[in-house]
């Protein structure tokens, strides 16, 4: 849940799907101990969390472990003429000072293009990018050598911002594109040549900062150190495989050379799945250096300046209509601004480009799409992955049809809607678990927003009392979100699970999960608990999740795209009951004891096996994209100061679709934190760059919604079933990310008459857009809306 999230003051409804073909739900047919899948047990860490018992990296005990740090450069683009390092060594001969030219391998870590350089070589290509890195026995040792390295820099032009470079590739000029991808049908021009409507929108979304609550850190262990003579890391990190990978290919060694352990984390949101390969790098190279540990700990500055954040974007739309509100045809263009190296712009931008024709049916569509380079530090994984950007312009762009046509944004949104049976932009037939309707259904039931935001709508229209009073407003959006990698990628890592039966330290049975999965704060290890005690019949407390660590767990897949209990938890499931079978039924507790004395230790391996009749054609975009799309709507009520323009949220009702819900406390947390964190992004968190650096780079200067601006929240959760996972659940991690940010702006646009197409839309976007529009005069919002 993101910190800050209110709690919902109402019960959330659990409504069954009623479509026929799911799978069974998880369930303990097969024994008699009672099923723990659907309800919310007392998470595994949270004692430990609540007392303060928990040790995150910088709380580790490491003795003689020394601070490892890395000067950064000032400049957005530069070559680097020297780096000077006498006078740092000349004040305390006992530090490490390292270089690009002292690496023993690569200069690069291995994402998916090999251009993101460990350290800068002859040229820095963004502002804070690492060109030198030093270890002291002591943080404030490590400091002053820091300050006493001195480097001369020649300063180069750089592009610093995404409309700089679109502006720059209009007039011919050189830009580098660091990722593209499209689809297309036939028939779009001529739908756009008989349409009696078209409408245009251009719709811009700015950074975002991940705000985690505890910074990057790893803390690395030369093999003269470590337990099992390997160079071992501890890190505050998200996908230990990858980390893993990177170290191999940067330090030339083989796999059982680098062992990768999960730390307590505290927050990611996608920000500690690929950059902690760079954290790592560093205290990895320093503790070899050195033959010491080596502890990498972020200040909240530094993270915030150097690490990565989410793409802002740029969305073109032109959108053919009826003139009852059905859609035509579509025509998007996607651009997104991938800072100084590819890192995962290209799979952002995919998974950007198949969600941006939004949760809607439309018979021609044409979706184009790139990344494109500036001098700013990479842009890379945050919740949502590319889908928020485009479910933003692609819901105000509903909104703009909807004013356009005389309509509600709920009546146009009904009209388009998916159902099953229905064709995605890819070509993929919705064939189940489909509940965009049934989520917006039940958003009016609850709401009443239809009449609401007419009423709203008429008294702005009539002319509201300039007395000062907040200006009250409805806005609401529906999104989509596919559950697991784009296209073939869990096909071709088909991931392996394991589970393994043993004797717990009191010689009672345990079933230990082996998944590389982690948990940082969403509850990954209580909510596979769950699904594996259900399946094979133990009692939860008798199930026990290891914690990742590459030398003890398979390559089970990076936590991320909203795959961990769908895909992980899928085959999990699978795994628990090919063990219960093994048992041969019975009280478990009875016949797994039986079992382990008789044979000893019993492992079971499954992997996830995708559904042989899809595929997905990565040339041409076609196919199924995802095996399950989850589905949401949230209405936002707001009220607008008319004399400020400062929005507060007063109430946010949102309808999620998950499939199956396995732990409904959790579930609701992570709608409730994701639905916040997108309104967010929509009225309040504005971050803005100078020279490629940005001015908010702290908690005092980059604003988030705390529990004090928290809406009061009713919270509802769907169950219909996808055939994809365990007892049908479907991910829930980022789709609350999809829906907020348009909901709110479309709030403001009721309350004041004034359209926003920026996110996010703070007092002075919205100040700005109505003298534009001619909505605000001297007097202010409330005397002046036309």
């Amino acid at each position: 849940m993101v910190s800050g999230a209110a709690p919902s003051t109402h019960k959330p409804l659990l409504a069954a799907g009623t479509e026929p073909g799911h799978t069974a739900p998880v369930s303990a047919s097969h024994h008699a101990t009672p099923s723990v899948v659907g309800t919310s047990p007392r998470r595994r860490d949270g004692v430990a969390k609540v007392k303060g018992e928990t040790r995150f990296v910088a709380d580790m005990d490491c003795p003689g472990a020394w601070c490892g740090r890395a000067l950064r450069a000032p400049l957005a683009r530069a070559r680097v003429v020297s780096i000077d390092s006498s006078a740092a060594l000349a004040a305390d001969p006992e530090i490490v000072v390292l270089t690009a030219a002292d690496l023993p391998g690569p200069n690069v870590l291995a994402v998916i293009e090999d251009d993101w350089p460990v350290l800068a070589g002859e040229f820095v290509n963004h502002a804070t990018e690492p060109v030198a890195l030093v270890a002291a026995p002591t943080a404030e040792r490590a400091r002053a050598a820091l300050e006493a390295l001195v480097v001369d820099y020649e300063e180069l032009p750089a592009i610093l911002d995404l409309k700089a470079a679109l502006a720059a590739e209009e007039a011919g000029e050189p830009v580098s594109v660091l990722a593209s991808c499209g689809l297309g049908h036939e028939g779009v021009e001529a739908a756009f040549a008989s349409a009696p409507v078209i409408v245009d929108g251009v719709y811009w979304t700015g950074h975002q900062e991940h705000l985690y609550i505890e910074p990057q850190g790893v803390l690395a262990l030369p093999p003269n150190h470590s337990s099992d003579g390997s160079l071992e890391v501890v890190g505050s990190l998200q996908c230990p495989f990858y980390v893993h990978k990177a170290l191999t290919h940067l330090l030339g060694l083989e796999g059982d050379q680098v062992r990768v352990r999960q730390a307590p984390t505290g927050g990611g949101f996608g920000g500690k799945e690929d950059y902690p390969d760079m954290v790592a790098a560093h205290a990895a190279l320093l503790a070899l250096a050195v033959g010491q540990p080596v502890r990498v700990i972020y200040e909240r500055t530094e993270d915030m300046e150097a690490t990565t954040r989410r793409h802002p974007a740029r969305v073109t739309h032109r959108t053919a209509v009826a003139e009852d509100g059905k859609l035509l045809a579509q025509d998007i263009e996607v651009v997104f601004d991938g800072g100084a190296y590819v890192t995962l712009s290209p799979v952002v931008l995919s998974r950007g480009v198949l969600h941006a024709g939004g949760p809607y049916a439309c018979p021609a569509v044409r979706i184009r799409g790139r990344a494109m380079a500036t001098a700013t530090p990479p842009n890379g994984a945050f919740r949502g992955f590319g889908a928020p950007q485009v479910q933003f312009a692609g819901e105000r762009q509903m909104d703009r049809i909807a004013r356009r046509l005389g309509l509600d944004p709920l009546t146009v949104r009904e009209r388009n809607a998916y159902v099953i049976g229905d064709t995605t932009p890819t070509g993929q037939v919705l064939t189940s678990s489909v509940a965009a309707r049934e989520c917006l259904a039940e958003a009016e039931r609850r709401t009443d927003f239809r009449r609401r935001w007419r009423e709203a709508e008429a008294a702005r229209t009539a002319g509201r009392p300039d007395d000062g009073e907040p200006l009250p407003g409805l806005g609401l959006a529906l999104g989509w979100h596919g559950s697991g990698f784009t296209g073939n990628g869990e096909r071709r890592m088909r991931s392996p699970v394991r589970l393994r039966l043993v004797l717990d330290d009191e010689g009672a049975p345990q079933v230990q999960v082996r998944v590389s999965s982690t948990d940082f704060g969403q509850g990954t290890g209580t909510v596979l608990a769950q699904i594996v005690a259900d399946a094979c019949g133990a009692p939860f407390a008798s199930v026990c999740v290891i914690n990742p660590d590459t030398g003890e767990v398979p390559d089970s897949g990076p936590t991320v795209a909203s795959r961990t209990v769908m895909v992980v938890g899928g085959a999990l499931d699978a795994a628990g009951r090919e063990l219960a079978i093994k048992l041969g039924g019975g009280d478990f507790m009875e016949t797994a004891a039986s079992w382990l004395a008789q044979h000893g230790a019993l492992e079971i391996e499954t992997r996830h096996e995708p559904d042989p009749e899809t595929s997905f054609d990565e040339d041409t975009y076609s196919g199924t994209a995802y095996p399950a799309y989850g589905w949401t709507c949230a209405v936002v009520e707001a009220e607008l100061d008319p004399d400020t323009l400062e929005t507060r949220p007063r109430r946010l009702t949102t309808v999620t679709d998950v499939g199956r819900v396995i732990n409904p406390l959790f579930c609701k947390g992570q709608v409730e934190g994701g639905t916040l964190q997108a309104l967010g992004y929509g009225y309040l968190e504005e971050m803005t760059m100078e020279a490629g650096r940005p001015l908010q780079n702290s908690f005092a200067t980059y604003i988030v919604p705390t529990a004090a601006d928290a809406p009061e929240m009713d919270t509802v959760l769907l169950e219909h079933p996808a055939p994809a996972g365990p007892g049908g659940a479907k991910g829930v991690g980022e789709l609350p990310m999809n829906a907020g940010a348009a909901a709110v702006v479309g709030a403001m646009e009721n309350a004041t008459g004034i359209v926003s197409s920026r996110a996010p839309t703070t007092p002075e976007v919205l100040f700005e857009a109505g003298i534009v529009q001619g909505l605000i005069r001297d007097e202010g919002v409330g005397g002046g809306v036309a």
